[in-house]
C-alpha cells in the first residue's frame, strides 16, 4: 500500500477545514461588524425614525448588551446540545432579526430587533471559535486562527465605513438587509459542510445567566434614562439599587459554585482581575466616544456619512497595520509594557480630540488624535489576549476567554451610556456649539477611564506564569484560546459528520 505522506512544512488547509474557515469567518464578520456598523448611520436612523439621545444609545446598546450577557450562556448551549445545531440556530436568529431591523417602523421596534439580534450573535460568536479549531488540523491552526482573526478585525475597522458608505448612497435598512442574503446562504452550507459535536459534561448556569442579565439590563437601563428621568426618578434609582443586587448575587453564586459560568475564583489571581478590569475601562473609554465622535462628523463638522466613515479609518483601521508588531514586541519585551503603552496613546488621543474639538474644527488637527488611538487599540488588543491566557490554567481558558469578552462589550454598552449621559447634560443635538459643548467633557471621561486602564495595567505581573493543572484523570476539558469577542472553546467531546 503506498501511503503519501504530507511535509510537515505544508500549512496549506483542505476540505473541511477550509469549509469551516470560510463559514466560521463570514460569520464572525457578521456579527463583529454589527458592533460598529450603526455608528454612522445614527443621524440618518434619528432623522428617519425619529427619537431622542436615549433612544440611539438603545439602538446601539440594545445589541452589545445581549451579546455581552448571553456571550458565555450561548457557548454553553452550544456544548450541550450540539455545536453545529446551535450555531445555525444563532445564525437564523440573527438574520431574521436584520430583516426585522431594516423593516422596523419605528425607533422601538428597531431597539427590539437590534437585542434580538444580539441574542443570535451571542449563540452564533462563540461557537464559530470552537467549530473552526475543532475541524483544523494542531499543525495549521495558527495560521487558520490569524486568518479568522484578521477577518473579525476588518469588520470592526471597515464598520463605520461600510455603515456611513450603505447610509449616504442607498439607505440605513441596508446595513440590516446586507446580513440577510449572506445569512441564508450560509445556513444551508453549514448544515451540509460542517462537522457537529457536543461536550457530554456541558452544564448550563441558568441561575447565574439570569442573575446576571436582568442585573446588567437594570444598571444600564438606569444609565441611559438617567438624564431624561432624572437621577433620583424611581425607575433609575429602581434599575441601579436592584440591578446591583443582581450582579452582587451573580458574583455570591460565582463564589460558592463550581459549576458557575464565571466561576469568582479566577479573580484572585492579580493578572487576571487587572486585565479583565483593564480591558472593561479601555472599552468604555473607546466605544463610548465613537458613538459620539462618529455623530459629531456629522452632526457638527457637517461630512457625509460615508466622509465620516473615512475620517473614522485611521483609527479603526490602524490594528489591521500595527497589530502583528505588537505580537512581535509582546513577544519579546512581555505582555505588560505593550498593553500599558497601547492603553496610554488610546487615553492621549482621546484626551488631544478633547482639546482640539471646537464647532470649526478641521479634519487636520483631529488626525493625530486619530492616529495616536489607532495605535493604542493596535497595541492593546493582542498583547492583552496573551496575558489573559497566561493567568489562567488551560483547562479554564474557555470561560476566561469568554469572561473576557463579555466585560469588553459590556464596558462598550456602559461606555455608550455613560458619555451620552455626560453629553445630554452638558450639551445636545441643537447646533454645532452645543454638540461641541456635550461631546468635549465626555471625551474627558473617557480618556480618564482608559488612563485608569493604563495605570491598572502597570500593575500586572511581570511574567505570568500559568497556574498548575489540577489532577485529573482524562484529557484537558478545553484547548487554549485567545482571540478577541469569542468565548467558545473545543471541550472533549462527541463528533459526528451527519
Amino acid at each position: 500500500m503506498n501511503t503519501q505522506v504530507q511535509p510537515a512544512t505544508d500549512t496549506r488547509l483542505r476540505g473541511p477545514a477550509v469549509w469551516a474557515l470560510v463559514l466560521t469567518g463570514v460569520a464572525s464578520f457578521m456579527a463583529a461588524l454589527d458592533n460598529l456598523v450603526v455608528t454612522t448611520a445614527l443621524p440618518a436612523i434619528r432623522t428617519d425614525l425619529g427619537g431622542a439621545l436615549e433612544d440611539l444609545e438603545w439602538t446601539v446598546n440594545a445589541y452589545t448588551l445581549t451579546f455581552a450577557v448571553l456571550l458565555m450562556f450561548g457557548s454553553a448551549l452550544g456544548d450541550r446540545f450540539g455545536r453545529r445545531k446551535l450555531f445555525i440556530a444563532g445564525l437564523t436568529v440573527f438574520t431574521g432579526a436584520s430583516a426585522a431591523a431594516a423593516l422596523s417602523p419605528g425607533i422601538d421596534a428597531l431597539i427590539a430587533a437590534r437585542a434580538i439580534q444580539g441574542i443570535g450573535a451571542a449563540v452564533m460568536m462563540p461557537l464559530t471559535l470552537t467549530l473552526l479549531t475543532a475541524a483544523v488540523p494542531a499543525a495549521r491552526r495558527g495560521m487558520a486562527l490569524g486568518i479568522y482573526g484578521a477577518v473579525t478585525g476588518l469588520a470592526v475597522a471597515s464598520g463605520p465605513l461600510i455603515g456611513g458608505s450603505l447610509t449616504e448612497h442607498i439607505s440605513w435598512q441596508w446595513i440590516f438587509w446586507l446580513n440577510v442574503p449572506i445569512g441564508l446562504a450560509l445556513i444551508p452550507l453549514a448544515r451540509l459542510r460542517l462537522a457537529e459535536s457536543t461536550a457530554p459534561d456541558a452544564r448550563l448556569d441558568i441561575p447565574g445567566t439570569l442573575l446576571i442579565s436582568a442585573g446588567l439590563f437594570g444598571i444600564v437601563y438606569a444609565l441611559v434614562n438617567a438624564n431624561a428621568d432624572g437621577w433620583t426618578s424611581p425607575p433609575v434609582l429602581t434599575g441601579l439599587i436592584v440591578g446591583g443586587l443582581l450582579v452582587a448575587g451573580f458574583v455570591h453564586h460565582g463564589s460558592g459554585n463550581p459549576r458557575a459560568m464565571l466561576p469568582m475564583r479566577l479573580f484572585r489571581d492579580r493578572g487576571f482581575l487587572g486585565i479583565n478590569l483593564a480591558s472593561l475601562l479601555m472599552f468604555l473609554g473607546m466605544f463610548g466616544s465613537i458613538f459620539l465622535l462618529s455623530q459629531f462628523l456629522q452632526g457638527a463638522a457637517g461630512y457625509s456619512p460615508t466622509e465620516a466613515g473615512l475620517r473614522m479609518l485611521p483609527w479603526t483601521g490602524m490594528p489591521m497595520i500595527v497589530a502583528p508588531i505588537a505580537g512581535i514586541l509582546s513577544d519579546r519585551i512581555g505582555g505588560r509594557p505593550v498593553v500599558a503603552a497601547g492603553l496610554a496613546f488610546q487615553a492621549l488621543g482621546l484626551g488631544w480630540f478633547a482639546v482640539v474639538l471646537s464647532a470649526d474644527v478641521t479634519y487636520a488637527a483631529q488626525l493625530p488624535a486619530l492616529i495616536l488611538s489607532g495605535i493604542g487599540m493596535a497595541l492593546y488588543f493582542a498583547p492583552a489576549s496573551n496575558v489573559l491566557m497566561s493567568t489562567v490554567s488551560v483547562a479554564d481558558q474557555g470561560r476566561a476567554s469568554g469572561a473576557n469578552s463579555a466585560l469588553r462589550e459590556l464596558g462598550g454598552a456602559l461606555g455608550v451610556a455613560v458619555l451620552a449621559s455626560v453629553f445630554a447634560s452638558q450639551g445636545g443635538y441643537e447646533t454645532p456649539q452645543t454638540f461641541t459643548d456635550g461631546t468635549v467633557p465626555a471625551l474627558w471621561i473617557g480618556a480618564s477611564a482608559v488612563a485608569l486602564a493604563a495605570l491598572l495595567a502597570l500593575l500586572l505581573p511581570r511574567k505570568a506564569e500559568r497556574p498548575q493543572e489540577p489532577r485529573q484523570s482524562g484529557p484537558s476539558p478545553v484547548v487554549a484560546m485567545a482571540t478577541d469577542r469569542t468565548g467558545g472553546a473545543a471541550a472533549p467531546e462527541k463528533v459526528s459528520t451527519h
